[in-house]
């Protein structure tokens, strides 16, 4: 079942719009996209290792700007739009000690969530809702982010093809893990926030 799917991200990685592909999942992810860039970023170092660098860096320049998205919707958009993605991932009732937490460890919490598999997209609203300083919020973004994704990139470029032969022999124990990770960091954020 996750081979067709592999395959598929491959071709995709091969395409001449995969850059515009990866860019856009990156900038979407950060505010309500539940899939996260590193689907996409992976298989493009792969199929481009003598790119991996600008790769990199469009899905941090993405993500960072889809980040100052979704804090403007938690900013801006609470009411509107920021309550309903917050209750779709169940973490509305626990705004106020989320608020508190933030006004102590604001950066340290972004620069968690932006290295960490939990789900960027609730930190990044949260930041907005809670009024975190933008400034703040954006260096703490660009660093876990970047950090984040030029360390894929760099582990990839570095191994590559035995990482590759390795993903492929591997691939329904390493899909099975990062999806349990992906679950973990819902879950986590569920009983910390």
């Amino acid at each position: 079942m996750i081979r067709p799917l592999y395959d598929w991200t491959m071709r995709l990685a091969g395409h001449r719009h995969a850059m515009w592909a990866m860019g856009s999942i990156s900038f979407i992810e950060s505010s309500v996209f539940p899939v996260p860039p590193d689907a996409l970023l992976m298989p493009m170092v792969l199929a481009r290792r003598d790119r991996a660098w600008a790769i990199a860096t469009v899905c941090t320049i993405a993500s960072v700007l889809g980040g100052a998205f979704g804090y403007m919707i938690g900013y801006f958009l609470w009411d509107a739009i920021g309550q309903q993605v917050m209750s779709l991932y169940g973490y509305t009732d626990k705004m106020e000690q989320f608020t508190a937490l933030y006004n102590e460890w604001g950066f340290w919490i972004v620069a968690g969530a932006g290295f960490t598999p939990f789900p960027y997209k609730v930190i990044t609203i949260a930041s907005g809702v809670t009024h975190l300083d933008f400034a703040v919020f954006m260096i703490a973004s660009a660093v876990s982010r970047g950090a984040r994704f030029f360390l894929v990139a760099g582990l990839l470029w570095y191994f590559g093809p035995p990482i590759r032969t390795f993903i492929e022999k591997n691939l329904g124990i390493l899909a099975t893990a990062f999806f349990l990770l992906l679950l973990g960091g819902f879950v986590a954020v569920r009983y910390m926030v």
